[in-house]
């Protein structure tokens, strides 16, 4: 909804405040996305009717030609609703709403320790330049393989 546009922004910028590995460019590639018709699937969480989280899914491209995959990210949350299940929610209703528009999987760049819970791994068959092969982290639908560089939408370089 366009009313979201800046309540997520601004949840955005809090989730990643103090994040110890955070540019703090997390809110300008949401908006860069939103811009280049690149979010596949943007999710807001509520409590009490106020956005305390955020999800959003984009298109990635993989050298070797496969097809419908996605990059998870930015996911964001509240720093005084964290640890509450909301993350957990969203990525949920994500990975949902991408099986049902036929995807393949999904990637993400992030701390294997905490994604691993939702069915994350490293495969070395598939990597993104610049990133240790630990943290890009895959989770394959329905058995789907793809191997090759990965690459997000420019939007991930947005610095502004």
């Amino acid at each position: 909804m366009e009313s979201d546009v800046q309540v997520i922004s601004d949840v955005t910028k809090a989730a990643f405040e103090n994040h110890p590995i955070s540019n703090h460019t997390e809110e300008f590639i949401i908006n860069a996305l939103r811009t280049s018709n690149a979010l596949a699937i943007s999710l807001v969480a509520e409590v009490d009717g106020k956005v305390v989280g955020h999800i959003a899914f984009s298109p990635v491209t993989i050298s070797d030609g496969s097809q419908k995959w996605y990059g998870l990210g930015p996911i964001s949350v509240l720093p005084e609703y964290q640890k509450r299940g909301i993350g957990k929610a969203l990525m949920h209703e994500g990975f949902s709403r991408l099986k049902a528009i036929g995807a393949k999987g999904c990637v993400l760049v992030g701390d294997s320790k905490y994604y691993e819970r939702f069915g994350f791994g490293s495969l070395p068959e598939l990597t993104h330049e610049g990133v240790p092969q630990e943290n890009v982290l895959t989770l394959p639908f329905g058995g789907s393989k793809a191997q090759g560089v990965v690459m997000f939408h420019e939007s991930f370089s947005a610095t502004q």
